[in-house]
């Protein structure tokens, strides 16, 4: 998991959510997932339910 530390760092880096379009996600939960499977070597398919519906990361 992605300490609060380092979050604090890379958070402000991300674009703002658009106030169009799709609704905004959780953009840390978004790089936790993505890590996720570079991390545990396992495949994304494997993704742990808490990261929502792997749908081909």
């Amino acid at each position: 998991m992605i300490s609060d530390e380092t979050w604090a760092v890379i958070g402000p880096l991300f674009p703002k959510a658009a106030v169009t379009g799709r609704p905004p996600v959780d953009r840390r939960q978004v790089v936790e997932a993505t890590a996720w499977p570079y991390r545990t070597g396992a495949p994304c398919p494997d993704l742990p339910e808490r990261f929502g519906k792997w749908t081909g990361l």
